[in-house]
């Protein structure tokens, strides 16, 4: 009797268990394309092969063809932050590719605390410590008890490990003087075996292209995530893993020659066929149904000023630069003060207010010269004054996304807000930019793809805070702490 009541108890232990095992995907795959527009999921129509990635993606998933950047600027640091945490630069302090930290100008990742591993160059000095939040990832791994594996892959640094988060098994980037993919001692002491792999079995391709801006290097990319999928074993358990992946060619390509260039028709040529191959590993190697994936984008692009001009669209550039010194004339003639703006990070400024105060001068009375200055350049829509953001009757679509970008410690106090179609350039430039509020910057793709995804589309606005939202949502997992998002309703 005692023995059947011993088994009795097993058996309705057994069967608890599996009642709670809770429904998850084995690995989420994160594809964030460096500067892919919106509008070139179908602008490139007739290039995605049948059999190709992109149109798996969009036969088979499920497309939000209205999702929204929420914040200023559409940068790449602030784009892979606000995609994994849910959240904008003003809760996760990611406010540039580059910020002021303590007075001193430094990029999003850089730790002078840690050493590059696999790498003697500076390029090795970096980790996810310049962001307070936490991320899909983190929360991923808080909510399995530290078991889900999270691997960030890229060749940028910001976008491999802003990406990962702080709890990252690992994230690993490309420093072209190896070459070669490296990390830092943030993460671990020594380079696995499959990285040190890959990186011998591919020295010729890193040594003879310049995988910034050849199509290599989104093939190189993707490969590399290939390897970390077998490298560290994702998705081949119940535990569910997150392997994000970043294509940073795409960016530096329609920089150098633009969104209207044959070079980036082959770059995003090549993105179609490499993508196609890579699902045929998620595939073999994770199982279909198994995996839970999603691309979309950082930021998108604006056209370059002669292609627009050509075809009499409006368009015009401004230099910061050229700005700088018309206020700091202004200034120093109606205030004494020699030098009253120095730094800027894109459209933020930052005034000298040790200056300001040593000459004895009112501040605000400064800055509402440095603004009427500014808004007299036709090229200016307006200047935001962050300690006074909506009292001058700006539009609020406008001042709420640049409220959402500002990080009082690590921003400045001036924000311009440049003209419909004008962008920081200048009139010889060959490549695209980004950094605005226009639909060209922060009109992103995004598109669902895999386990518990139905195919569809939805034309309700949604914002790419909702992406980390959606994500935790599926798994059954809080979301980021800061998270600020909506899940979306497939």
């Amino acid at each position: 009797m005692k023995k059947i009541l011993l088994l009795a108890v097993a058996l309705l232990g057994m069967a608890t268990s599996a009642q709670a095992q809770i429904d998850r995907p084995k690995l989420v795959v994160g594809i964030v394309v460096d500067q892919m527009r919106w509008d070139y999921l179908y602008t490139y129509n007739n290039m995605w092969k049948p059999d190709g990635g992109i149109r798996r993606l969009l036969d088979g998933g499920y497309s939000c063809g209205n999702t929204m950047i929420d914040y200023l600027p559409t940068y790449t640091a602030c784009g892979h932050s606000c995609v994994y945490t849910g959240t904008t630069p003003a809760f996760n302090g990611i406010v540039g590719n580059t910020m002021v930290i303590h007075g001193k100008a430094v990029s999003s990742c850089n730790d002078t605390t840690v050493l590059g591993v696999g790498t003697t160059s500076d390029k090795g000095k970096a980790s996810p410590r310049n962001m307070l939040v936490t991320t899909i990832g983190d929360q991923m791994k808080l909510g399995t008890d530290m078991k889900a594996k999270v691997i960030g892959v890229s060749l940028k640094d910001r976008a491999a490990i802003l990406p990962a988060g702080h709890g990252a098994d690992g994230a690993f980037w490309y420093d072209e003087n190896v070459p070669g993919f490296i990390t830092s001692t943030y993460y671990m002491d020594k380079l696995p075996k499959w990285v040190e792999k890959f990186n011998k079995d591919n020295k010729k391709t890193m040594k003879d292209f310049d995988l910034w801006n050849n199509r290599n290097g989104v093939t190189m990319t993707f490969e590399m995530a290939a390897a970390a999928i077998d490298g560290e074993q994702l998705g081949q358990d119940d535990v569910p893993d997150l392997l994000a992946v970043s294509i940073s060619t795409t960016d530096y390509v329609g920089h150098t020659w633009s969104t209207r260039s044959l070079q980036l028709d082959s770059v995003y040529e090549q993105l179609d066929i490499d993508l196609a191959k890579f699902f045929k590993v998620l595939d073999q190697k994770v199982g279909k149904g198994n995996y839970l994936l999603f691309l979309t984008a950082d930021h998108g692009g604006t056209h370059n000023y002669k292609f627009m001009t050509e075809h009499n669209m409006p368009s015009e550039t401004f230099g910061n630069g050229a700005a700088k010194k018309v206020v700091n004339a202004a200034i120093q003639e109606k205030f004494g003060i020699a030098e009253v703006v120095k730094t800027h990070m894109g459209y933020n400024w930052f005034l000298e207010n040790d200056a300001i105060a040593a000459a004895g001068v009112d501040r605000e009375a400064v800055k509402r010269e440095i603004i009427a200055t500014l808004e007299r350049d036709d090229r200016t829509a307006w200047v935001i004054d962050f300690e006074h953001a909506y009292d001058r009757g700006i539009p609020r679509e406008v001042v709420d996304r640049a409220v959402k970008g500002y990080h009082p410690a690590r921003c400045g106090e001036l924000y311009i807000i440049p003209n419909i179609g004008i962008y920081s350039g200048s009139h010889d430039g060959k490549g695209s930019t980004h950094g605005t509020w226009n639909q060209s910057d922060s009109h992103i793709p995004l598109v669902f793809y895999g386990w518990h995804v139905p195919h569809g589309e939805r034309l309700q606005r949604n914002g790419m805070v909702d992406i980390a939202a959606t994500i935790a949502a599926m798994l059954h997992i809080q979301a980021p702490d800061a998270c600020i998002g909506q899940p979306i309703e497939f």
